[in-house]
C-alpha cells in the first residue's frame, strides 16, 4: 500500500506495547512539528506505509522489527485537519509487541515513559500528546472481536488482552466525566456488561476468566460502603493492577519452571510462558510439534531459532510425529502450557497435548506443565472450542470433519504443574495469593478445593 499525497499529509504511527504498557515518546526541538508533545514512534510516509513504519522503529528506537519487535495488527488511517498548521493528517496506525523495554532515543525525542495507554486521554495527566492519538490507539487496540479470533496466542497472553480492553473502556469513561459528568451506575453497567462478553468469548479459558473476574471483584470491593456503585476509576485501577499481578505471575512460573529445562525438550502449540521458561533454561535440543491447523508451533520454531537466548538446534516435526519423536531422540523432558487446569490436576490445552503427554509416558518421560495458578478452573465442566471446518478439509466431498482446538490431558500423565509458587505434583496442593492486600506473597493452601472457592468468590460481582 501506498500513500497518495492528494489527500493529505500521510504519518505512520507505531504503538510499541510491552507487559500491557505503550511507549509515549518527547518530541524534541529537532522535529518539525508539536515540539514538547508525547506521541508514539512516528513519521512521515512517503511511500508505502507498511515499510516506513518499520524503517521508524528502527532510527527512533533502535529496535529491530522482525527480531525485537513484532507486528500485531495495523489499523485504519484516522484523518483529520489542524487548522493551526493549515495540514490535513492522513495516520496509519500500528500496533507492535516488544521484547523489551530497552530503548536507544534518537534526536528527535527527549524523553520517554512506558505508561497505561489510558494516560493519553488522563485529565489528571500533565502529558500533552500529539492530536489525535487515542483515536490511533483505539484502532488498533485489542477488542472482544480480537481475543475471541486469537489462535495464535496462548491463555495467559489472551488473559493480559482482555484485561487491557476493561481498562481502555474504564480510561475513557474516567476522560469523558469532564464532559458528561459522573455516573457511577451507568460507567459499571457498560463496564459489566463488557466484562460479561470477555467472559463469553473464549470460555475454555479459566484464567482470562479469573482474572478478569478478579479485577471486577476488586473494584467492588473498593468501594466505600455496600450501597455505592463502583465506577469507572474504580474499574480502571483494578484492571491495570490486574495486568501487573498477572504479568508477574507468568513470569515467576516461567522462571521456576526454567530451573527444570536442560537437555533435550519437546513442546507444542504457542505459550509465551513455555517460551519464557526456555529461554531461562538450559536445553541442550528442543523439538517442536507443528500445532495444526494453525501450525503456531512453527512460528514458535522459528522464534527460538532467532532468539539469542536459545543457543541449542531447535527442530520442528508434524504432529503425528509427536510419538516418533519421544521413543527416537532420547527426548529428557515434556514441557507444555495449560489453557485451563481442571479440579482433579487434569490439563486442558491445544490439541496434541494429550497424545504427546501419552507417548511421554510410554517412555518414562517426564511431563511439566506451566501454570500460573489463575488457570485453575472453579467449573467441573470442559468446554472445548474447535476451530473451523475448512482448517482441515475445504474439498467438496460429503465428510464429517472434526477439528477440535483443545484437548483435555489427564492428571496421571502429568509428572508436574510448575506454577508462580513452584512445581507441584500432579493432585498436590496449589496455592493462593494474598488478594485483599494486593501482596505478591503466596501461602500455601490445604488442597485444590481451597484454591476453587477463592476463585469462584471472585465471581460474585455479577450479583452486585
Amino acid at each position: 500500500m501506498c500513500a497518495d499525497a492528494s489527500d493529505g499529509t500521510h504519518v505512520v504511527t507505531a504503538f510499541l506495547r510491552h507487559r500491557g504498557d505503550i511507549l509515549l515518546l518527547c518530541r524534541s526541538d529537532a522535529v518539525g512539528t508539536y515540539q514538547g508533545r508525547w506521541g508514539g514512534v512516528s513519521g512521515f510516509a512517503e511511500d508505502d506505509p507498511d515499510e516506513q513504519v518499520r524503517a521508524e522503529i528502527r532510527e527512533e528506537t533502535g529496535l529491530e522489527p522482525g527480531e525485537s519487535v513484532s507486528l500485531v495488527r495495523s489499523g485504519r488511517p484516522v484523518e483529520f485537519a489542524d487548522p493551526v498548521l493549515e495540514r490535513e493528517w492522513v495516520v496509519h496506525p500500528y500496533l507492535f509487541d516488544a521484547d523489551s523495554r530497552e530503548i536507544e532515543l534518537s534526536e528527535e525525542h527527549d524523553a520517554l515513559e512506558w505508561v497505561s495507554p489510558t494516560a493519553a486521554i488522563d485529565p489528571d495527566d500533565d502529558r500533552e500528546t500529539v492530536p489525535e492519538l487515542w483515536t490511533a490507539y483505539e484502532r488498533v487496540a485489542p477488542t472482544v472481536r480480537s481475543i475471541a479470533a486469537d489462535d495464535e496466542h496462548g491463555a495467559a497472553s489472551l488473559s493480559i488482552r482482555a484485561l487491557e480492553v476493561v481498562r481502555d473502556r474504564a480510561g475513557l469513561l474516567v476522560a469523558e466525566r469532564e464532559e458528561f459528568g459522573t455516573d457511577p451506575d451507568g460507567e459499571w453497567d457498560e463496564l459489566a456488561e463488557l466484562a460479561g462478553r470477555l467472559l463469553e468469548a473464549r470460555p475454555s479459558m479459566a484464567v482470562l476468566r479469573n482474572r478478569v473476574n478478579r479485577a471486577m471483584s476488586e473494584a467492588v470491593e473498593a468501594t466505600p460502603d455496600e450501597e455505592s456503585v463502583s465506577g469507572a476509576p474504580a474499574v480502571l485501577e483494578s484492571t491495570i493492577a490486574g495486568i501487573e499481578r498477572a504479568v508477574a505471575a507468568d513470569t515467576d512460573a516461567a522462571a521456576a519452571a526454567g530451573e527444570r529445562i536442560d537437555g533435550t525438550v519437546a513442546t507444542l502449540s504457542r505459550s509465551g510462558t513455555v517460551l519464557e521458561a526456555l529461554r531461562g533454561g538450559d536445553p541442550s535440543r528442543v523439538f517442536v510439534a507443528e500445532s495444526r491447523p494453525a501450525r503456531e508451533g512453527i512460528d514458535v520454531a522459528e522464534a527460538l531459532v532467532e532468539d539469542d537466548a536459545i543457543d541449542c538446534p531447535v527442530t520442528v516435526h508434524t504432529d503425528a510425529a509427536a510419538a516418533h519423536v519421544c521413543s527416537q531422540e532420547a527426548v529428557d523432558r515434556v514441557v507444555v502450557g495449560a489453557d485451563t487446569v481442571l479440579q482433579d490436576g487434569s490439563v486442558v490445552n491445544k490439541t496434541g497435548t494429550r497424545a504427546l503427554a501419552l507417548a511421554a509416558v510410554h517412555e518414562g518421560i517426564p511431563v511439566t506443565v506451566v501454570a500460573a495458578t489463575d488457570k485453575l478452573s472453579t467449573r467441573e465442566e470442559v468446554n472445548l472450542e474447535s476451530g473451523s471446518r475448512s482448517a482441515v478439509y475445504d474439498g467438496d466431498a460429503s465428510l464429517d470433519v472434526v477439528n477440535p482446538t483443545f484437548d483435555v490431558t489427564p492428571a496421571d500423565c502429568v509428572d508436574e504443574i510448575v506454577t508462580e509458587c513452584g512445581a507441584l505434583e500432579a493432585g498436590e496442593a496449589l496455592c493462593a495469593s494474598d488478594q485483599a492486600s494486593g501482596s505478591s506473597t503466596r501461602e500455601a493452601v490445604d488442597d485444590v478445593g481451597s484454591v476453587v472457592e477463592e476463585l469462584r468468590g471472585l465471581e460474585d460481582w455479577r450479583d452486585r
